[in-house]
């Protein structure tokens, strides 16, 4: 499924509906280049949960929301031994939900059940969301 997003709360809102389909366990990749919103994604996913503070964790490679939402950025990333060694696939498939950006770093270490999100830059407003 396609949705196009024309703001980052149109973005947001997009995110708040497919958590509906999340449970615990599930580990979605969110695929997109730097800037597409991979972030606001993942605030729209928290807030159907209840759940806020959601920022990019590109520094510290794994922020936790109401110990339910894990956020991994594993852009800096160049295993899964490496995610491995530092614990962050300790969480994955738990009683949580995992969130991934440029999981592509560490594919050896994913489960073969993730879900997929793709968002791929329009213009500098626009965004097409594949779910």
């Amino acid at each position: 499924m396609e949705k196009i997003s024309c703001s980052e709360k149109q973005t947001f809102d997009v995110a708040f509906e497919y958590a509906k389909t999340l449970v615990k366990g599930d580990v979605v990749i969110l695929e997109g280049d730097l800037g597409a919103g991979k972030t606001a994604f993942t605030k729209g996913i928290a807030g159907y949960f209840n759940l806020s503070g959601v920022t990019s964790p590109t520094y510290a490679y794994l922020n936790v929301y109401g110990n339910f939402i894990y956020h991994y950025d594993c852009y800096r990333l160049s295993s899964g031994e490496e995610a491995e060694l530092l614990g962050l696939t300790d969480y994955l498939n738990k009683d949580n939900v995992c969130i991934i950006e440029w999981a592509e770093n560490i594919k050896d270490v994913l489960p073969k059940n993730c879900k997929k999100v793709t968002i791929e830059k329009i213009s500098d407003t626009e965004r097409k969301i594949i779910l």
